[in-house]
Order: C-alpha cells, then structure tokens, then sequence
C-alpha cells in the first residue's frame, strides 16, 4: 500500500515539479492516527495548491489547474490504487461527493466547504451524483469568465466604490434584459448594480444614467428584501418584483424584473441581496471586528455568487435553485442553520487569510480585491505559509454541524413532499378532509355529553367528586401531569401495535344530491355564515358602546357587576369560585334545572341586551379625506 501511495506521491510532485521528500510527511505523520495513504496524497496535493494559488488565473486559462485538481480528487478518492493511469484525468472519469467537498477545504474556489454538499447535488442532478471532468472543467472556466465580465462592469454614476466593494451583479443595460423601478404608480426603468456592500439603482436619462440612489445593505439596522407583485393600478397581477424595506426607508423600494414567461430573474436577484444583508448581518451578530477574517468572509460570500453566475451559465435551460450556492442564504432557510453559521464563525479564528489559498488570497491573485498590505508582504507571507491540510483538521466540528443540518432538511423535505397534495385541494375537500381528521374527536364528545347531561348518573358523580377534589386540594398541576402521562402510554401503545403505519384517512367526496339541492345547500351554507358575520358584528359593537357609554345606563349597570366580581375575586380564594362554577355547571344540566333556573330572569337578561345600542356605522364608498 505504501508503495501504490508513493507512486500517488510521485505523481503529483512531478506536476509542479518538486521533490518526493517522504521525510517532510513522516516528521507531521501522527503514528496513532489512521487513513496513512489518504494524508499522505492531502498533504502532497497541498503543497501542489500552495504553488499554483500563486498564479491561479494563468493556470485556470491554460486548463492545468482544472486537469489537476481533478487529478487529486481522483487520487483522493482511490489513494491504494497502483494504477497510475486510474487517477489521470479522462473523459468518461467522475468523482463523488466527499471529493469534492475535500477540495474545497483545500482551497475554495469550485466548492466552499460550507455548501460544497448542495453545490454538488446541484452540479450532478442530472448526471446520477458523479461529476464528469468536462463539466468540472466547464464550471472553472464560467467561473474564470464570470470573474472577468464582473471586472468589466462601470461603477453607478455619481458612487466611487470602497476600496473592498467588488460588483456582483449587474442588470438593466442596453445588453441586458430591463429593470423598472416602481414608485407610486409612475415606472421608472434603469440600471441596478449590487455590490458587496449596496444596491445602486441609476434611472434611464434621455443621454446617459442619472446619478445613483444607493440601498445600503451593510447598515446593522431592521432591512428585510422580499417577493412582491407589481401591475396597473396597483394591482398584484405580476409576480416579478422585490421589495426592499427598511426602517430608514419611509416607503419600500419596488424593482421589477420583466420577463414573459417565469420569474428565476427576480428569484436569482432576491437570492443575491438576501444573501448581502445576512453577510452583514452574520458580521454583526458574530462581532467579527478583524478587518482580515471580515474580507474572508466577504470574499467567501463573493466566490459562492460567482458560482451562482458560473452555474446559470451552465444551466440555462434549467437555472439552478440560488440558495444552493449561496453560504447566509443558504443556512438562514434551513433547519439548524444557525448552529453551521456559529460553527462558521468559530472556524474563522483559526483560517490563516493569508495563505495563498484563503478566500481572500484567491481573489487578490485574480485582480479583484485590491491588496491590502505591499505585494512584496504578500509574497512573503505566501512563501511562509504552510500546507493547506492544516487548516483542514479545524473544520470537523464545522462539518459535523453540516451534515446534521444536511440530514434534517432531507427529513423536512420529505415531510413537506407529504403534505403537498393537501395544500391543492380545494374549499371542498378541505372541509370534509377536515371533518375526516376531527372524527375521532366527534367520537369522543358523545361521551362526554353523557356525562354533563346525567345520562350516566354514576359516572357524573364520579366527574363532580374528582374535579372537586382536584381543585380543593390545589392537585391541577398533579392532574394535568397524570393526563399527559396517559397520553404518552397511549403513543407507545400505538407505535407497538403499528397503528401509525396501517392508518390511512380516506374521504369521499361523492354525494346522493343532485346539482339543484348541491346549489340550495351552499346558498343555505352562505346564510349561515352571513348570519353569524352579522351576529358577531353586532354583539362587538353593543360591548364597544358599552364601553363608550353610549348608554350611560347600561355601562352603569356593567359597572356594578364588575365591581362586584372583583370584590369577589379579591375576597374569596379562588378555587371555591372554581368549585362554585363546576357545580353550577353540572346542576344547570341536570333535573335540579327548573328548580334554579327562571325564564323570567332569562328573559329580562335577552331583554335588557336587546335595549343596548350599538355603535353608529357609516359605509361609504370613498377614503376619508380622498378628493376626486
């Protein structure tokens, strides 16, 4: 085995041209520690990485770094083979998952390990979880290319860009499709630009852009960016439009993006300004101050959208789900997300931005951030910098947090799978799926009623005496515990007995009425409910003018029984008052009714609601205040 690894090793040395010193391996090799042939090509492969991240641009043009990074997942997911030719790169070759996801602990360029798993779902949906060297070799190159049109992008008139603000996006041109700006009911079309930092929108001029309106998205203040729907009026007849709101913002900031068939522009551009605002929003929240590990972030972030950009290139005919490729976007949807997000914020403290592999170093070394310290350090510090593979050993809390989120949101998925078919049934069928799932409990209720109306004397008494006792002795907490119990020991009753899997709730919608009586019985439905709407109406606003003292001689009246019931409250222990309903309760059910009861009093209650007026209503037609 040792063997087929050095010829691994040999391999890769002699693609940058370095010596096969083993030594080097054997003096970090931990004796007790397992996989030897695995390390030994991670650590070769990362002193390959360390030499060509130098240069990165010049050897993604050429295609050597896409052939070799291929190679060394190749390798990586074969390290015994003694076939040299098995980790070269070919055009019927492929790797998996797992090698993927390593490289971009090496260096995260293709794949940040963050999100690298759902990259690369994304990547090979259509190619059965395998990823073939063209189109990895492909991805690089749209990447490259993405990289290179962003640099190309003007600055929005009337802005100069921070020194670290880098364009991300840019739509609206005469190149490309348009963009509108929605205020009030005028349409304004333009150029929208977003960067790292802000959202600038120029509006069309007659010549040339107008000076830009800036949306800063870095602000640590309550911003939020959502779906909305724009159309004549007012109307909400397109869905194709962000709404940007924000509590500096008196009104929210509407931008369409027209287009005559779906809606993936506004989705890919609510995807790219979420994922700003969390960036930001993950700095403040995880107080990450360092300037160095906050342009880390920042370039982490920069990479996942330009691979977001490389990935709708590659499928145009069916765009990528954003948030796949997006880090904040990504993790503020799913379920535990926030532990990924912690965990990555902890990592951060232990990433050496300075290497020449870092997010950060890889966008120096493509012109697009402007270095922070004199080329000369950076060289300096690059030389010094050690392997890639150690800042690998860091990252397995990170991972492990990943991989648990990963498998809760497969579960979610699958969850919700379940209940979309629910979610397109109609008022109909709503209603009696409804009444399908309440018939246990309707069959319960009878049971009860027995009980309350004395049908079953002896179990009555039992009931009052319980209920009493209960409340006396101050056992409800004792009571509500023991029913909870019961409830836990009727589930695993079930789960043994398999009940959960045989159940299925069927409904049938078919009906012995014909369409004339189907018709009678919705108009009487709708009777109802508009009788109960009127019922409900009218009772709110006889208690509003009871308040109101519309009728001085019915609030006073209320007054008095307040009074009382809190003189009452305030004096006798509440569990007698307690004791006092329950037994009243259970008397106004039983034959001891009319002895108690008097329909005169009942009458003069009805009576005397009756006599209260309600609050005056006046439906016009027009606003208050709306001239014509």
């Amino acid at each position: 085995m040792v063997r087929k690894t050095f010829n691994k090793k040999v391999f890769v040395c002699r693609k940058i041209g370095t010596s096969v010193d083993e030594q080097e391996f054997e003096s970090l090799w931990k004796p007790e520690a397992s996989g030897y042939s695995r390390k030994l090509i991670e650590f070769y492969c990362s002193k390959a990485l360390n030499v060509m991240c130098c240069d990165i641009q010049e050897e993604i043009s050429d295609g050597s770094f896409s052939r070799f990074t291929f190679d060394m997942m190749l390798a990586w997911e074969m390290p015994c083979s003694d076939d040299e030719e098995s980790y070269k790169v070919d055009q019927d070759r492929s790797v998996g998952e797992d090698a993927f996801v390593w490289l971009g602990t090496l260096v995260p360029l293709v794949v940040d390990v963050v999100n690298g798993r759902f990259t690369f779902e994304t990547l090979t949906a259509s190619t059965a979880n395998r990823l073939h060297f063209p189109a990895y070799d492909r991805f690089l190159k749209e990447i490259d290319r993405c990289i290179k049109h962003l640099q190309k992008q003007t600055t929005p008139k009337g802005v100069e860009l921070a020194d670290d603000e880098f364009i991300l996006h840019v739509e609206g041109t005469a190149s490309t499709q348009r963009v509108v700006r929605h205020i009030g009911g005028a349409s304004w079309p333009g150029r929208l630009t977003l960067t790292n930092y802000a959202l600038y929108f120029e509006t069309s001029g007659v010549i040339s852009y107008e000076d830009a309106i800036k949306l800063d998205l870095s602000k640590d203040v309550d911003q939020s960016v959502k779906p909305a729907a724009t159309g004549p009026w007012g109307a909400p007849l397109f869905d194709k439009a962000i709404v940007y709101e924000s509590s500096e913002l008196q009104d929210g900031v509407v931008l369409e993006f027209p287009e005559m068939t779906s809606s993936t522009r506004r989705d890919h551009w609510l995807a790219l300004v979420k994922e700003v605002i969390l960036l930001h929003r993950f700095l403040s929240k995880f107080k990450v101050e360092s300037p160095v590990q906050a342009w880390e972030v920042h370039a982490r972030a920069i990479l996942g959208i330009v691979r977001l950009h490389a990935a709708r290139e590659m499928l145009r005919i069916s765009p990528p789900v954003p948030r796949s490729f997006l880090i904040f976007a990504l993790f503020d949807e799913l379920p535990k997300g926030d532990y990924v997000l912690q965990e990555l914020a902890e990592s951060l403290k232990k990433v050496d931005c300075s290497h020449p592999c870092s997010a950060s170093s890889i966008l120096r070394s493509m012109n697009i951030s402007r270095p922070c310290a004199p080329c000369a350090v950076v060289k300096e510090i690059s030389e010094k910098s050690g392997c890639v593979g150690d800042q690998v050993d860091n990252l397995s809390s990170l991972e492990g947090a990943i991989n648990q989120v990963r498998e809760e949101a497969k579960e979610i998925d699958i969850a919700k799978a379940t209940a979309q078919g629910l979610k397109e049934e109609g008022i109909g069928e709503s209603a009696l799926i409804l009444k399908e799932s309440l018939k246990p409990l309707a069959n319960v209720l009878p049971r009860f009623e027995e009980i309350l109306t004395w049908e079953r004397p002896e179990m009555t008494v039992i009931a009052i005496g319980t209920i009493l006792l209960v409340v006396y002795k101050e056992w409800v907490g004792k009571a509500i515990a023991t029913f909870l119990l019961w409830l836990i020991s009727k589930m695993v009753w079930a789960r043994r007995q398999r009940i959960g899997k045989r159940t299925k709730i069927i409904v049938c919608t078919a009906s012995d009425q014909t369409t004339v009586e189907s018709l009678v019985s919705a108009q009487h439905g709708l009777k109802t409910v508009q009788y109960i709407m009127q019922l409900a109406n009218i009772t709110i606003l006889k208690i509003w003018s009871i308040l109101l003292s519309r009728s001085p001689k019915h609030t006073d009246i209320v007054m008095m029984a307040i009074t009382g019931a809190a003189i009452v409250l305030a004096v006798v222990p509440f569990k007698y008052i307690i004791m006092a309903l329950v037994l009243y309760c259970f008397t106004m059910t039983s034959k001891l009714k009319k002895h108690v009861e008097t329909q005169q009093g009942n009458r003069r209650l009805k009576e005397w609601w009756d006599s209260i007026p309600i609050v005056p209503v006046e439906v016009v037609d027009k606003a208050p205040g709306y001239e014509t």
